[in-house]
């Protein structure tokens, strides 16, 4: 799909004609379309005070969506909050012991890191593995491993400089170990084509605010792990629940699929959203999608290089993703971008740029004519 196919997409974006918006990897602009599904739902829940059932329906046919599009079966997925409420569930249910130990990179996302953390004082040992070069791999992890080795937790694509993580060797590694693999692919979804299969991770968890497109306050996992067991229970993960909704007397059996760990009450609206979401982007191709925010990378790059600003992530192309990190670390640069009325995000070791559906090679000029006066302002007055 050639970029002036995207610019038709970009139509369906209408804060990227008020700003300049690089700031996939923080949180999507809404779209017409999604929009639409949300005031479809206000609007019958308006009038007709919330047709419940026809709402729980919709649940459904979303779920079934949402698993074809990462090549899952419906019953593989949960509804949750967010990416780190499908990370806690998986650090907290997944069945390891007092010794055992997961493995993290030192740089991954807190959110990940804090759901394993936490859970030391109950004897689990956290191995902070060095980031000793541009993207991960199973070579990575391999020496960190041993006989009480329970798990590695990874981002699929790291938020603070943009690498795309070796997934496949990973998993193959973690899988002739006996080591299940929980992945978060929050900055990866709807970007990426992911298919669980190929991906082969023990549960993959995230949010549906970036990629997908859809407003925050939703998100999902992905297992069809047995070994994984819900820590809090409601009516809706329970096998034998009555219809008439008495609490049986008889002992629980939970459902031996990914619906045991939701609690019930979706969060309807954002679910209808994303349906709208997930429409769009399977519209547009997620081969294409890749190739786009890519392809956008590459004039990035030329870019920085002729400005001489340096990429903090990789150059490589398999290795890195729609977000770009550059090497802009005074405090100045945040202020200047917001001037330039440019939206992007300063992150740890410079400022993060990350593209979208909706955003053309055009930006990408624009930003480097805004970074090109911002070398000349800032780096003059640090001077």
């Amino acid at each position: 799909m050639q970029n002036s196919k995207f610019a038709s997409v970009r139509e369906q974006f209408p804060a990227v004609e008020n700003l300049l918006y690089l700031d996939a990897a923080h949180q999507t602009p809404l779209s017409v379309p999604v929009k639409a599904e949300l005031d479809a739902f206000y609007t019958a829940a308006l009038n007709y005070a919330g047709p419940k059932y026809g709402w729980l329906n919709r649940v459904e046919e979303v779920r079934a969506k949402l698993a074809a599009f990462i090549g899952a079966q419906a019953n593989q997925i949960a509804f949750t909050k967010n990416t780190s409420e499908g990370l806690n569930i998986c650090a907290s249910g997944l069945q390891w012991e007092a010794g055992d130990n997961v493995l993290l990179l030192d740089t991954e996302h807190p959110n990940n890191a804090y759901a394993w953390l936490s859970k030391r004082e109950a004897g689990l040992e956290v191995r902070l593995v060095p980031s000793d070069k541009k993207w991960a791999d199973a070579d990575t992890f391999a020496p960190y491993v041993d006989e009480r080795t329970r798990a590695i937790a990874i981002s699929h694509v790291m938020f603070h400089n943009g690498q795309r993580n070796d997934m496949a060797s990973i998993t193959a590694f973690a899988k002739s170990k006996g080591i299940a693999v929980i992945a978060d692919s929050m900055q990866s979804i709807g970007v990426f084509p992911i298919d669980v299969k190929t991906l082969g991770a023990t549960a993959i968890a995230s949010g549906s605010h970036k990629g997908l497109l859809t407003p925050q306050g939703l998100g999902f996992l992905y297992t069809e792990s047995k070994d994984i067991v819900p820590t809090y229970v409601s009516n809706a993960g329970v096998a034998n629940a009555r219809a008439d909704l008495v609490p049986v007397s008889e002992p629980l059996s939970l459902r031996d699929n990914a619906h045991r760990f939701e609690i019930g009450n979706f969060n309807l609206p954002a679910i209808h959203a994303l349906g709208g979401a997930l429409d769009l982007i399977n519209s547009i191709g997620l081969e294409n999608i890749a190739e786009h925010v890519l392809g956008l990378g590459d004039e990035l790059i030329k870019v920085c290089d002729e400005l001489g600003v340096e990429l903090v992530g990789p150059r490589e192309r398999e290795f890195r993703s729609h977000i770009y990190v550059l090497d802009l670390t005074e405090p100045e640069w945040a202020e200047f971008f917001k001037s330039e009325n440019i939206r992007l995000s300063p992150v740890r070791d410079g400022i993060r740029v990350s593209f979208g559906i909706y955003n053309t090679t055009d930006d990408v000029k624009r930003f480097g004519d805004a970074l090109k006066k911002g070398i000349g302002v800032i780096k003059k007055s640090a001077a």
